[in-house]
């Protein structure tokens, strides 16, 4: 009489090795470690009013975000001079990060911008249409004059001329290069005295005063609206 196939200690049989497929794949279904991996996509925003004199790194010689951001692991999305105020953008995400700052996104940032000298309708109408810079043409997508918005007191003060009358004025680029409002309300005869940068996007200042910082988490889902 035939004798069954022999097993061999240690070898698997075909059966055995479907069944512990499969239960490999079941325990990949409903591991619950896994389901932690999905917190990967939310993201953490921090929103800074930037104060005047520091520059936008955590780290060098001058007064840093390391003085005002206690949050680890958030970095910049985009630049604010040192010498400009207003709000700046923090994530630890790096797709985000990115699509913030690139100039080819064309977010919309909208700042206030007090200029030296009555600034006129040709000038603003110019601004709209483009100046020429050292690194090619720029453009507002809109430039209009405003009152006086209510603002925190800057440290120092600006320093106006007695004899030379100031204007205000909000302008909003979809780029962000360097020093770009300063570069262009100069081109149009009118230099930058103060500038605060008040919205981006969707975000805004909202009550935050000089200095202080909100923190958002966002949900993959929110983000998945943003990166679109």
């Amino acid at each position: 009489m035939a004798q069954p196939p022999r097993k061999t200690p240690g070898r698997k049989t075909a059966g055995n090795r479907i069944s512990r497929i499969k239960n490999t794949a079941s325990q990949r279904r409903t591991n619950p470690h896994r389901s932690k991996k999905s917190t990967l996509t939310d993201a953490t925003v921090v929103l800074l009013n930037k104060p005047f004199g520091y520059v936008s790194q955590f780290s060098g010689d001058d007064k840093t975000l390391a003085d005002l951001v206690p949050v680890k692991g958030v970095y910049p999305a985009g630049r604010l001079d040192k010498d400009s105020e207003g709000l700046l953008i923090l994530t630890n995400h790096g797709p985000l990060q990115h699509r913030i700052s690139h100039p080819g996104m064309k977010w919309h940032k909208h700042y206030w911008v007090q200029v030296e000298g009555e600034v006129t309708d040709a000038a603003l109408l110019q601004l709209c249409h483009g100046v020429t810079l050292k690194d090619g043409q720029a453009s507002a997508v809109s430039a209009t004059r405003i009152t006086a918005p209510d603002l925190w007191p800057r440290n120092p003060a600006v320093r106006q001329r007695l004899s030379v009358p100031d204007t205000w004025i909000a302008l909003t680029l979809n780029e962000g290069r360097n020093r770009q409002v300063r570069r262009m309300t100069a081109a149009v005869g009118f230099p930058t005295l103060r500038l605060i940068r008040y919205r981006i996007g969707d975000w805004d200042l909202g009550t935050l005063k000089s200095g202080e910082y909100l923190t958002v988490l966002l949900s993959g889902t929110k983000l998945q609206q943003l990166l679109v």
